[in-house]
């Protein structure tokens, strides 16, 4: 095994002081390959969770096949020494690691083989954002801190350079967007130059810095003279010869080897072995579901009409919307604080990071979603951030925003982050917003749990939570349909015209989304349905014994781990407490 690890060790670029560091440290073989793990991570943060490449330590992560095919050489040899641990003598919580880990590298082997960075952009995410995700997460306490952001923002035309070659790749094998995703791409390209320069939030790092006029003047001609001419060429050529070339079907399975890339991702997305066509089924039969309680949500208002003119009346009443950006922020900001007085109730363990609420920022609403968790770093002195979009104030009502707080602040995802960036004892790989199915799931599921928390204060509320739950139920039917049933964009708008109360804006840009970003929008109901059966089990084996904080508890302390790692966990919990009662 020591020889395997030397290799595993040289194979992910590590040092021989690195690797002196690693024969000299106390440790067993499965936490040296965890670590090995750790350390390849460090060296390739995309890898530490698919959708955040900008956390890299310098420059911008390197995505060319070249790059790539050394990255899929470290995770073979990774594959490999965690295939000897087989037979050893684990505990049960060194199995679970184990076992989740060989999966994950498995699935980032996977994906490197699809070369799935032909696709450099899914919509309103994208290359293009990279560097606006790391100006808002960079401090710049110093002059070197000042001097590697600037070295940073002059790298951004040679990643550009990158990322159109990728682009260019995937149009030369027909791994292209359809036009309705370019759209979304061009408008969010021209706001990022659509500023002064000197306005650009790629110069915010610098403005905290005493005596920063120096620095912010250099960085203000670097992004006039060589970042915005590489995002209008970058422009110029998906607007020109990359709209061109767009592929003509909106789903994933009309391109080489399309299908086959998609049951990857619902493998990926999900953590579980389901087909397109069972989440398709399961997906109608939540929608049933939802829309009878949706019934009978109606008639407790005492409204008298169709389901059609219950809609239309949410959408168009008045009462419903904010007239003002700062009064939709104010009204979402005292639901977050209500839901905050009833949480210890139902959890034992709330974490100390605290979470602020901002607006979705300007350059990118138009077409970004009704709400974010924008991520913290209390380490760091950044708080968690739950981000509002409040653009078409008309579109935006406020009767969902408690199904929102609790989904992207607290107990959802702020808490979930959060608590599981406190607990050190757990491997790294199990503290990235990687799981899917996992941290939306539970998003989800603390949506539901709104209902038993009494968060929901009248009628309208409570169908908008039910309408937020419809929209991921149409997800799972939308999703699988466009890209494996061959829908077209009108049959899936329709599901959610006619069985949710979202405005148009919100269903177009949603529908953007799942066109770009096929099978991940189908994971949010697969974890939620996989904890609601958890605690279904936990509560009719457990009875009287059974202790919902307990419960909610045990879910958060995992971090993230695949829906069968997580049914262990709860199976072997249950089991403990059956045994201490005894």
């Amino acid at each position: 095994m020591a020889g395997l690890i030397v290799r595993l060790t040289r194979s992910i670029g590590l040092g021989a002081a690195a690797l002196a560091l690693v024969a000299a440290a106390p440790r067993t073989e499965l936490s040296e390959i965890i670590a090995s793990y750790e350390r390849f991570t460090e060296r390739y943060p995309m890898e530490a969770g698919r959708s955040d490449p900008s956390r890299a330590p310098e420059g911008w992560p390197s995505e060319t096949p070249g790059a790539m095919a050394e990255r899929r050489s470290g995770l073979v040899a990774l594959r490999d020494a965690l295939a000897a641990t087989e037979g050893q003598s684990l505990s049960d919580e060194e199995a679970i690691n184990r076992d989740y880990l060989r999966q994950l590298v498995d699935w980032r082997i996977e994906g490197i083989d699809f070369d799935e960075r032909r696709f450099a952009f899914v919509a309103h995410e994208g290359f293009y954002n990279t560097p606006y995700s790391a100006a808002r997460s960079t401090i710049v306490r110093n002059e070197a801190d000042a001097r590697a952001w600037i070295d940073r923002l002059s790298a951004i035309p040679a990643y550009f350079a990158e990322q159109r070659a990728n682009l260019e790749r995937g149009v030369a094998t027909g791994w292209t967007q359809p036009e309705r995703v370019v759209d979304v791409a061009v408008s969010v390209l021209r706001n990022h130059f659509g500023r002064r320069p000197e306005d650009d939030p790629l110069l915010d790092p610098l403005r905290e810095l005493p005596e920063s006029e120096a620095w912010i003047a250099e960085a203000t001609a670097i992004v006039a003279n060589q970042v915005r001419p590489a995002q209008r060429e970058m422009l110029a050529y998906i607007d020109g010869a990359y709209r061109a070339r767009a592929r003509p079907a909106i789903g994933i399975a009309s391109i080489p080897q399309g299908r086959a890339y998609y049951d990857f991702l619902l493998r990926y997305y999900t953590t579980t072995d389901l087909s397109a066509e069972q989440i398709h089924e399961m997906g109608l039969a939540e929608v049933q579901r939802i829309r009878g309680e949706m019934d009978r949500v109606i008639a407790s208002a005492g409204f008298q009409g169709s389901f059609a003119q219950w809609l239309e009346f949410l959408r168009t009443d008045s009462r419903f919307y904010a007239t003002s950006r700062e009064q939709l922020i104010e009204r979402a900001s005292a639901v977050a604080k209500r839901i905050d007085g009833v949480l210890p109730r139902y959890f034992g363990m709330l974490p100390r990071q605290p979470f602020t609420i901002e607006p979705v920022p300007r350059d990118v609403e138009e077409g970004y979603t009704t709400a974010r968790y924008g991520g913290g770093d209390f380490a760091r002195g950044f708080p968690g951030r739950f981000l509002v979009n409040t653009s078409h104030l008309d579109q935006r009502p406020l009767y969902e925003l408690p199904s929102l707080a609790l989904h992207e602040a607290a107990p959802g995802h702020h808490t979930h982050f959060a608590l599981t960036s406190e607990y050190d004892d757990l491997p790294a790989f199990r503290r990235q917003r990687d799981m899917l199915a996992y941290r939306e799931g539970w998003a989800l599921y603390a949506e539901r749990l709104g209902h038993e928390m009494g968060v929901y204060r009248d009628a309208y509320e409570a169908f908008g939570s039910l309408s937020n739950e419809m929209w991921r139920a149409c997800r799972m039917v939308v999703d699988t349909g466009i890209h494996v049933m061959g829908w077209s964009y009108e049959q899936a708008r329709d599901c959610f015209v006619e069985n949710t109360a979202l405005a148009d804006i919100n269903i177009d840009t949603e529908l953007a989304r799942y066109i770009g970003a096929p099978a991940g929008a189908v994971a949010y109901k697969v974890g939620e349905l996989r904890i609601v059966a958890l605690r279904a089990r936990a509560e009719s084996m457990l009875g009287d014994r059974f202790d919902v904080r307990a419960f909610h508890d045990l879910i958060l302390a995992q971090g993230q781990v695949p829906m069968s790692v997580l049914e262990r966990l709860v199976d072997r919990w249950i089991a403990d407490r059956q045994g201490a009662a005894d």
